[in-house]
């Protein structure tokens, strides 16, 4: 059998489900290869030959001259482009896609993934900063509120239908708790996240390449904590 198109280099972070969402619930075959953070794979010469920054995801299109891609967004981009996919054809809305998805790129990754470090990686190894925590953690719930402003009255944030911009912004923002960000008083929030829960394709994204319960508030949540602190302990 021939080999699909898309090769996926990419691990179980807020980052690495966007593109794995995308594929799933869009149903296109492609060929996962995880990344080992442990081992530093990201950071290996072959690896840097496709993303210069040494991050996930990237994917290699096998069917477009084995063209490469970095940056979650810019792979969804290029994903909804290829494929006809979660990406409005009307200008203005092709537009409002593309700021939603910049805002998760520029506000909610950023701030979240800050309140995360600081919280579930420096705190524990030694390194309280409480200025940083609460700044970080203040600044991911304004911008919660701005997601459940956007959302009254809507089903999704762009138009009548999912889009890159809900795949690009669910990841993060349905990691609150690993961000301890609170969601209480969202409530347009909260059923925007109960439509997704529920799409029984994006939840068998997330289990992959390797399940991580512990980013939702569940299963054993203080042995993942402590594994995911050590593995950044100097």
């Amino acid at each position: 059998m021939p080999q699909p198109d898309i090769l996926l280099y990419t691990a179980n972070t807020m980052n690495g489900w966007k593109p794995l969402i995308f594929l799933h619930e869009a149903e296109i075959d492609y060929e996962l290869r995880p990344i080992d953070f442990g081992k530093k794979e990201q950071k290996e010469p072959w690896y840097l030959e496709l993303n210069p920054n040494g991050r996930i995801p990237t994917i290699v299109d096998r069917g477009n001259d084995d063209f490469a891609v970095f940056e979650s967004g810019a792979i969804l981009w290029y994903l909804a482009e290829k494929y006809g996919r979660f990406l409005p054809d009307d200008p203005k809305l092709r537009s409002e896609t593309l700021q939603w998805v910049m805002f998760q790129m520029g506000g909610i990754g950023p701030m979240m993934g800050q309140a995360m470090f600081f919280q579930r990686i420096a705190k524990p190894n030694g390194e309280e900063v409480p200025y940083a925590i609460n700044r970080y953690v203040s600044e991911s719930r304004r911008l919660l509120e701005v997601l459940d402003t956007r959302l009254k009255g809507r089903d999704w944030l762009v138009g009548n239908e999912m889009t890159i911009a809900d795949i690009a912004t669910y990841p993060w923002a349905r990691t609150y708790f690993w961000a301890t960000v609170s969601v209480e008083g969202l409530p347009h929030l909260n059923r925007w996240f109960e439509r997704i829960d529920a799409m029984p394709r994006v939840q068998e994204a997330l289990q992959l390449p390797e399940p991580r319960p512990a980013a939702f508030g569940k299963g054993d949540i203080d042995a993942a904590a402590s594994a995911n602190a050590a593995r950044f302990k100097e």
